[in-house]
């Protein structure tokens, strides 16, 4: 049964529900979405697409801030210590950059690749996801001409917002991604697809993952290291409506027992998180007690466009963990 659900259910149904729900989840409840600032990280500029190291220290993101190559460019920011604040963020520079639009970061768990949407030239179609690789994990300016994924990922559509999950258990590597018609109509025709690693280090072709797309916009998944939580975003029923009585896009979670099995319905996670405005690219870090992700709420906190947000969760006494 899935978990988030029981969590609803405890808020309505008693302490009793609530100790057998709080008994069976590893992590506690997401806290209050926090802006990453104004003038360091968030800009007047749009700045979104977020994605963090596994040691914490280096977040990487899309801006179109000035000082860029063109449209969104990859920008990093870091820190000596989780508890520092960010430096000043830094333009990843010609080599992963274009001319054109690039956003969406994420990472394979040992630090070496990193993935990212492109509309840049080469492609096969709207938008396609490009993978770069260093040598040196813990070199943010090390990494090396970008390849694209090829044609078992990339449509004439829009392909992006990768997430990939290791599958420690023994079978492939895969890769989950969002797929749609254009980046323009994201909102109506964007689904959540994946793909396997293959021997020869392609992917194969792509399957659509139904339990995590409807008839609305289903974008950017973000998998937890162990592939039992998965987050993204999307405007389908249930989720929070804005000043005009619609849907916006808010972040959903859903979860499964084991790798094995099909997810759970999808869950939205609440206010807490999300806002009657745009919450969109969440991003999930390394040790699962943090979600990244863009927001286009003013709430008196607002810096301009899209800003940079998080929420922070903690592991409840006595379960068990993996960093």
């Amino acid at each position: 049964m899935n978990v988030y659900a029981k969590a609803g259910a405890c808020l309505l149904g008693g302490s009793l529900l609530c100790t057998q729900a709080l008994a069976e989840r590893k992590y506690s409840e997401w806290g209050p979405a926090v802006n990453l600032g104004c003038g360091t990280i968030n800009s007047a500029s749009n700045d979104q697409g977020p994605g963090i190291s596994k040691d914490g220290l280096s977040l990487y993101f899309g801006s179109d801030r000035a000082g860029g190559a063109g449209g969104l460019d990859l920008w990093v920011a870091q820190r000596p210590t989780q508890d520092a604040p960010w430096g000043t963020p830094a333009n990843l520079g010609p080599v992963v950059n274009s001319p054109g639009t690039d956003n969406v970061v994420s990472f394979s768990r040992d630090g070496h690749w990193m993935f990212f949407n492109s509309n840049r030239a080469g492609g096969f179609g709207d938008s396609d996801l490009w993978a770069s690789y260093r040598a040196h994990v813990h070199d943010d300016f090390a990494w090396e001409t970008p390849v694209n994924l090829g044609g078992g990922i990339n449509t004439a559509g829009f392909d992006g917002a990768a997430s990939y999950f290791e599958n420690e258990e023994g079978s492939a590597p895969l890769l989950f991604f969002g797929r749609g018609v254009s980046l323009a109509t994201l909102a109506t025709t964007g689904d959540i697809w994946v793909a396997e690693l293959l021997s020869d280090g392609t992917f194969g072709n792509a399957r659509l993952v139904p339990e995590l797309s409807s008839p609305q916009g289903d974008q950017r998944p973000s998998i937890r290291f162990d592939g039992l939580e998965i987050f993204f975003f999307s405007n389908r029923p249930g989720s929070t409506l804005d000043a005009n009585n619609n849907p916006t896009t808010d972040i959903w979670v859903a979860t499964r027992n084991s790798v094995n099995d099909p997810w759970d319905a999808p869950v939205n996670l609440g206010p807490a998180v999300n806002s009657a405005f745009p919450d969109i690219n969440v991003h999930i870090s390394a040790d699962a007690l943090t979600l990244y992700f863009a927001s286009s709420r003013p709430a008196g906190a607002g810096c301009g466009g899209n800003d940079l947000y998080m929420s922070t969760r903690h592991h409840l006494k006595g379960k068990d963990h993996q960093d």
